[in-house]
């Protein structure tokens, strides 16, 4: 990796940033496609620009009677007749665990069917044994800083989108919504040269990883025009990060571009993404998502249709430049404190990929901070019964 134009001031410990924790996105459910090569029609093409405004683009969520999505948020679904929880909460884990001996990782039992976050890989990075009381024992309460932060990127995302209301009745119709935000983000993309809070999914090592990408621009007037991506983290402090927390926000953004460069590369495993989520491809999708579906360039009718256009989206779309942008806010007026410039290191993203699946996978136990990164340990609800420093046995309330 380069050198990073920025430095942190000197004998400084600013607080963890907002995102490293932010419960919105450590149980982010995102979009997944099935990216194959193929021609895209040239009425996709007029439709998408048409409907492409020079402000902003059309960002469907749906309904109170619904589901609540909103990128960097925990996907619920159910519908007015029942609800369509997670796998753990309809009591058919629990059964298969008691009959089974084979103690069960932290991936299976966490993030079935919902797939890894990168701010699960993030978190792990920062210390895989906070990581692991978070799962058993629930997250940090949200504090005044994440819900500032949180706060923050939806205004960002308000300059460049217009949220639209869909009602969805089954689990289908919730993806389907992330599908069609990729569909009209992407088009976005190309003609205006920016979108925001655009969701990815890939699979990684066997594992599916979902995320949202804060920023992608891409120029308009170059010959070869290459997405760049970037990622603005808030502070509260008037100071810039200390290098953890630097490294992790590199690893997530170099992670964003692992995926998108996935999606781009004609390898989406659209069988094996239907069957890890449980989804029907021939599942008749929500009158709302169908018209408004129509509306943006692309007809559809069920969720394989809808896969099938976020192919040829995926077909006009470069694999991203290896320079990427890390952003420092000031929360309280975002005043620009500092920007890192890095280039994507293959190598050091795999293994960092690679050490925390060993994590999640159950192949070895969760590993503490290094000693001279044990001031985190301040700002951990765990600290008191870490037992790298416990004074305790008991469980914080």
């Amino acid at each position: 990796m380069t050198d990073s134009p920025i430095k942190s001031p000197p004998d400084d410990i600013p607080e963890i940033p907002v995102e490293i924790v932010s419960e919105e996105e450590m149980a982010l459910i995102e979009a997944a496609f099935s990216a194959t090569r193929c021609s895209l029609p040239s009425s996709f093409i007029s439709s998408a620009a048409s409907s492409s405004s020079s402000h902003s683009r059309l960002s469907l969520v749906s309904s109170v009677s619904s589901i609540t999505f909103h990128s960097k948020r925990r996907l619920s679904v159910c519908s007015e007749a029942h609800t369509v929880g997670d796998i753990e909460d309809s009591g058919r884990l629990g059964a298969a665990q008691k009959k089974s001996k084979v103690p069960q990782s932290l991936l299976d039992r966490f993030r079935r069917r919902k797939g890894l976050a990168i701010t699960d890989l993030t978190a792990s990075e920062w210390c895989e044994k906070q990581m692991e009381f978070s799962l058993l024992y629930g997250k940090p309460r949200r504090t005044k800083a994440m819900k500032a932060g949180s706060d923050r990127h939806a205004k960002l995302e308000e300059e460049v989108i217009k949220k639209v209301k869909v009602r969805v009745k089954a689990v289908e119709d919730a993806w389907g919504l992330k599908l069609m935000n990729f569909i009209v983000g992407s088009n976005q993309l190309l003609f205006e040269g920016l979108t925001r809070e655009l969701p990815l999914v890939g699979l990684v090592d066997g594992v599916w990883m979902v995320g949202v990408i804060d920023e992608i621009r891409m120029p308009l007037t170059e010959e070869i025009r290459t997405p760049s991506l970037v990622d603005t983290k808030t502070r509260v402090q008037a100071s810039l990060p200390s290098e953890p927390q630097r490294r992790n926000g590199r690893l997530q953004l170099m992670c964003y571009k692992y995926l998108w460069d996935n999606i781009v590369a004609d390898s989406f495993p659209s069988d094996h993404f239907f069957d890890f989520f449980g989804l029907n491809p021939l599942h008749v999708l929500s009158e709302d998502i169908i018209e408004h579906a129509a509306s943006s360039g692309f007809p559809v009718k069920t969720l394989e249709d809808l896969v099938t256009c976020f192919r040829n989206a995926c077909c006009l779309m470069p694999s991203a430049h290896d320079q990427l942008l890390l952003r420092y806010e000031l929360q309280e007026d975002h005043s620009l404190l500092g920007e890192d410039k890095f280039a994507y290191d293959s190598d050091w993203l795999k293994s960092q990929i690679q050490c925390c699946l060993e994590f999640w996978m159950g192949n070895r136990e969760a590993r503490y901070v290094p000693t001279e990164e044990r001031w985190k340990c301040r700002y951990c609800k765990f600290a008191s019964v870490c037992p790298t420093n416990a004074s305790t046995n008991s469980m914080p309330s």
